[in-house]
C-alpha cells in the first residue's frame, strides 16, 4: 500500500503515483501495438483494417466504465483521505457489480448488432466479414475486460498504482506470447487468424485478474476481493447515486468522444481500406501520447480528492500547477519523439509505402495538439475531484459536437482526408480555452466540500 500522499513533497508524490500508471499505459499500448504488428505483418493490411474498425466500438463500452471508475475513484479518494476504509470497500463493491452488468449487456448487444454497426460505420466491403468475426469475439470478452479496467481504476483511488502495473505485466506477457501462436497454429493450437489477438487478450485478462485477487488478499488490501467485499456487492442506491452523479457525466463525455471517433472513422472509411489502415496505425501512435496525458489528469483528480477528504484544500492549487508542469515535460517529450520517429514507428504497422506516407502526414497534422489536450484534461480532473463534472462535461461535448465534427466535415470536403485530422487541434484548443475560463472565474470561487 502506498504511503499517504502528504508524507512526500508534491512533485515526488506525483511521480510515485504517476510512474506505475504511465508504465501501465505504455505496456497496454505496447500490447495493442505488437498485436497490430502481428496482424499487419502476418495477415496483411486488410486484416489490420478489419481490426482497426473495432477500435471505436470497443472504446464506446470502455468509456462507460471509465466514467463509473472516475466517479467511484473520486468517492474512494475522498473516503481514503478521511481513512474510512469500510466505506472504500462498499463504494468499490457497488461499482464493480454495475460494471459487470454493463459488460454483460455489451456482450449481448454487441454480438447481435456487430454487422449492422460496422456496416453503418462504412467499413470497407473487402474487410467487413473479417471485421465482424473479430467483433463477435471482442464483444463476448467484454465483461471480463470491463471489470478488469474498472478494478484497476478503483485501486488507484487508494493510491495503489503498483498492483495494476504488475497485473498488466502478467496480462501483456501472456497475450503477446499467445497471439502469434494462435495466428499460425503453433504448439498444437488451431490457427485462428484475425481473432487470435482477442482470444489471447481474454486469457491474459483472466490470468491477470486471478493473480491480482491473490495478491490483494495476501496483502490484506482494503480492496481485496474477500468475503467482506462480496457481502457488500449489491446495488447500494445511496452510494450508486453519488457514483452516477459524477460518473454518468464523465461517462457521457467519454461516450460522446467515442461517438465522435465513430463519425471520424466513418469519414475515414469513405477514403478506402488504405485510409482505414492508416487510421489504425496513427491511433496506435497517438495512444502512446494521449494515455500518459490522461494519466496525469487522473493523478491530479485522485490527489485532489484525497486532499479534499483530508480537509487540506490549500493543496489543490499546487496539485494543479504540478500536473500542468509534468504535462509539459512528459507529454511534450512524447510528442517530440513522435515527430522524430514517426516514419520508423509507422513502418512497424504498415508495409505499403503509400499507406505509410499517408499515415505519417496525418500524424504530423495533429500530434502536437495532444499537449493541449493534456492541459485541458488536467484542469477538468482537478474540478472533478470536488464532484464538479457537469460544466466540464458540457464544454467537452460542445467542442466535439459543435466544433470538431462540423469542422471535420467541412475540411474533408475542401482538403480531403487530411482535413479530417485538422479538426482535432481546433477542438482541443477550444476545450482548453473554455475549461480554463470556467476554472478561473467560477470553480475557484465555489465552496468545496466532501461528497461522502
Amino acid at each position: 500500500m502506498s504511503t499517504p500522499a502528504t508524507q512526500y513533497p508534491l512533485w515526488k508524490t506525483y511521480l510515485l503515483f504517476l510512474a506505475p500508471m504511465v508504465l501501465s499505459n505504455f505496456l497496454q499500448s505496447m500490447s495493442g501495438t505488437i498485436n497490430s504488428i502481428y496482424i499487419g505483418q502476418m495477415l496483411g493490411t486488410q486484416a489490420l483494417a478489419a481490426v482497426s474498425g473495432m477500435f471505436p466500438i470497443v472504446f464506446f463500452f470502455i468509456a462507460l466504465v471509465i466514467g463509473l471508475g472516475a466517479g467511484a475513484g473520486v468517492l474512494i479518494g475522498q473516503a481514503w483521505g478521511a481513512r474510512e476504509t469500510h466505506l472504500v470497500k462498499t463504494i468499490a463493491a457497488t461499482t464493480l457489480l454495475l460494471g459487470a452488468m454493463i459488460g454483460l449487456l455489451a456482450a449481448v448487444l454487441g454480438s447481435i448488432f456487430a454487422r449492422p454497426a460496422l456496416q453503418g460505420l462504412g467499413t470497407p466491403a473487402d474487410v467487413l466479414d473479417d471485421a465482424v468475426a473479430y467483433a463477435h469475439v471482442m464483444m463476448w470478452i467484454m465483461p471480463s475486460l470491463l471489470v478488469y479496467v474498472l478494478f484497476t481504476q478503483l485501486l488507484r483511488g487508494v493510491s495503489d498504482t503498483v498492483s495494476p502495473l504488475v497485473a498488466l505485466i502478467v496480462s501483456t506477457c501472456i497475450g503477446l506470447a499467445l497471439t502469434p501462436a494462435l495466428i499460425k497454429g503453433w504448439l498444437g493450437f488451431a490457427p485462428l487468424g484475425i481473432q487470435s489477438a482477442a482470444y489471447a487478450g481474454l486469457v491474459g485478462n483472466l490470468s491477470a485478474m486471478g493473480w491480482l485477487a491473490w495478491r490483494l488478499i495476501r496483502k490484506g488490501h482494503p480492496l481485496a476481493p474477500d468475503r467482506e467485499m462480496f457481502a457488500a456487492m449489491r446495488l447500494d442506491l445511496a452510494i450508486l447515486g453519488k457514483v452516477l452523479r459524477i460518473g454518468l457525466p464523465t461517462g457521457l463525455q467519454m461516450v460522446v468522444l467515442s461517438a465522435s471517433e465513430l463519425v471520424i472513422l466513418a469519414l475515414v472509411n469513405q477514403h478506402g481500406s488504405q485510409a482505414t489502415a492508416a487510421y489504425g496505425a496513427v491511433t496506435q501512435i497517438v495512444n502512446y501520447v494521449q494515455f500518459p496525458a490522461l494519466s496525469i489528469a487522473i493523478t491530479a483528480s485522485i490527489l485532489g480528492a484525497q486532499a479534499i477528504g483530508a480537509g487540506q484544500l490549500q493543496r489543490i492549487t499546487p496539485i494543479l500547477r504540478t500536473g500542468l508542469l509534468i504535462n509539459v515535460c512528459l507529454t511534450g517529450g512524447l510528442v517530440l519523439l513522435g515527430y522524430l520517429l514517426s516514419h520508423w514507428l509507422l513502418g512497424l504497422f504498415l508495409t505499403e509505402p503509400t499507406t505509410q506516407a499517408m499515415a505519417e502526414h496525418l500524424l504530423h497534422i495533429m500530434l502536437w495538439s495532444l499537449l493541449v489536450f493534456g492541459f485541458q484534461a488536467i484542469i477538468g480532473g482537478i474540478m472533478r475531484a470536488s464532484g464538479t463534472v457537469l460544466v466540464p462535461m458540457a464544454i467537452s461535448i460542445v467542442c466535439v459536437v459543435g466544433v470538431q465534427l462540423p469542422v471535420a466535415y467541412w475540411l474533408d470536403t475542401h482538403y480531403g482526408l487530411q482535413g479530417v485530422w485538422m479538426a482535432f487541434p481546433v477542438a482541443y484548443l477550444g476545450m482548453l480555452a473554455l475549461q480554463t475560463a470556467y476554472y478561473k472565474f467560477v470553480w475557484r470561487h465555489q465552496k468545496i466540500e466532501r461528497l461522502v
